[in-house]
């Protein structure tokens, strides 16, 4: 069960979350604007990525959120279990993405805590995990770019990508 503090401060969280008209921008804007600013509050507090990961995340900020998220897939024309199939999705999408960001940000917390030791520890884990990428043609020919050098890097604008072309799939799937 999520502690009673987690839980307090996750549902002030959620409130810090805009929720777009969607008869005023349109539904994709709307789902757009709301992915981002999730994207967005999940790297700013990247222990609620965690939180989701060993916890039933509950509150009224969450359901504020959740509901409108439906009201946004309902007006792109989704109906019942498809509205929350394609909300699901989208979320999915967003905190999968985000998880990247909250394990640089523990990575940076555990450098801070144990200095030389994590970094020891992480370049061991990065040279083992370069020695076996050698081994495959697509990742070997990655290892030799710039952002091959960065813990989390991908590629510029992944997010928005991805975004856009899992909305463009629930767009062509309204029933």
């Amino acid at each position: 069960m999520l502690g009673r503090a987690v839980l307090l401060a996750t549902d002030r969280v959620w409130g810090e979350l805009a929720l777009p008209d969607p008869a005023a921008v349109g539904w994709r804007a709307a789902a757009t604007a709301m992915a981002a600013d999730l994207y967005g509050m999940f790297t700013r507090h990247p222990w609620l990525v965690q939180a989701f990961a060993a916890h039933v995340v509950y509150g009224e900020g969450k359901a504020r959120h959740d509901d409108h998220h439906l009201a946004v897939y309902e007006a792109a024309g989704f109906t019942g279990a498809r509205a929350d199939q394609a909300a699901a999705a989208v979320f999915t999408y967003v905190l999968g993405n985000a998880a990247g960001a909250a394990a640089s940000a523990s990575h940076a917390r555990r450098l801070a805590r144990d200095g030389a030791k994590a970094e020891e520890q992480l370049n061991d884990a990065m040279t083992k995990a370069q020695e076996i990428a050698m081994n495959y043609p697509r990742l070997r020919a990655r290892l030799d770019t710039a952002a091959a050098a960065d813990y989390a890097a991908a590629p510029a604008e992944t997010f928005e990508f991805g975004l856009q072309a899992l909305l463009d799939g629930l767009e062509r799937n309204v029933v």
